[in-house]
């Protein structure tokens, strides 16, 4: 079983490094101001204490106020994992930058994301619909979605 890294621990060590960019922290999750979410996860994967090298998942959870990215993360060499959220305001065109050039294995799961919740992630290599066919009108995991 692996040993989920202390979000305080993680948020000490994000914010020495990128200061202002940790929002909040609790248990093992740390949320991150979005503009520095590509840096941060990069220095996830790349530093050596923290070693997460591999991507478990990102999921997208609809709060009516906001939308909110959940990315596990892995190292395992340590045997640690890592939580990490942002949130994303508004119902509009949302747009948060790939993680596909840090974890190449987040390419279906952004694309999954914007298809279902119509989140979109900019520099993205193919961003198209993978579950549901161009023209589908909307995106059905929201909660404001009606068919």
């Amino acid at each position: 079983m692996s040993i989920p890294v202390t979000g305080e621990k993680a948020a000490s060590k994000i914010e020495q490094k990128f200061p202002d960019s940790v929002v909040t922290f609790q248990n093992t999750d740390v949320w991150i101001d979005v503009e520095n979410l590509t840096d941060i996860l990069s220095y996830l994967k790349n530093d050596p204490e923290f070693d997460m090298q591999f991507l478990n998942s990102i999921s997208a959870v609809d709060y009516i106020e906001y939308f909110e990215l959940v990315y596990h993360l892995r190292s395992l060499r340590n045997n640690t994992t890592l939580v990490i959220k942002t949130k994303c305001f508004g119902r509009g065109k949302i747009t948060v930058p790939s993680i596909t050039s840090i974890w190449r294995g987040a390419e279906l799961q952004e694309r999954e994301i914007w298809d279902l919740m119509g989140i979109n992630f900019s520099d993205h290599p193919n961003m198209k619909r993978i579950l549901l066919w161009e023209g589908f009108p909307g995106h059905p995991l929201r909660k404001d979605f009606i068919r």
